[in-house]
């Protein structure tokens, strides 16, 4: 029972957050034009680039915090994406009468809550990963190939050249 909670139910709940997310990357891909008219609704230019940087984090996330590889990082990077989407394409308050069914406004308002949901959920999924192991990894990888021989770590050392040691 232990490892059903702990486990199993843990995956169900991943699945059930981050599974609309393929999906509205297909739907981007499908419906182009209509996504691009989205896009461009906001004050951010380069809506085609914007679309395509969109359907690189709804595949990749999702993939990222399934396999649980890097997935704090993952659900920080959709937390984001959602909380901006949310704010910029669903800002609900700007429309006169939103809390009218029927309304142009009235959709946004459930879409804002429901992009926020999803940044809660991903703070659970952050909250059980080791984020701040994996931007230490991250940045090991990215500190350790750009050092040149000769110059000082972090704690001050000379790195050596391997070559040249028994």
């Amino acid at each position: 029972m232990e490892s059903l909670i702990s486990g199993d139910l843990s995956l169900l709940a991943k699945i059930f957050v981050v599974a609309i997310f393929p999906f509205s990357a297909l739907d981007k891909v499908i419906n182009w034009k209509s996504a691009l008219v989205q896009a461009n609704s906001s004050f951010l230019p380069g809506g085609p680039f914007l679309l395509v940087l969109a359907m690189i984090v709804e595949i990749t996330t999702p993939i990222c915090i399934l396999s649980g590889w890097y997935a704090g990082i993952a659900a920080l990077v959709l937390a984001g994406y959602c909380a901006v989407t949310g704010l910029l394409y669903h800002n609900f308050w700007a429309y006169p009468k939103f809390w009218k069914a029927g309304e142009q406004g009235y959709p946004h308002i459930w879409d804002f809550f429901k992009n926020f949901a999803i940044v809660g959920a991903c703070i659970f999924i952050i909250q059980g990963a080791n984020l701040v192991s994996e931007v230490q990894r991250v940045e090991q990888a990215l500190s350790s190939t750009s050092m040149p021989i000769g110059e000082k770590n972090q704690l001050g050392q000379r790195e050596q050249d391997q070559s040249f040691q028994a």
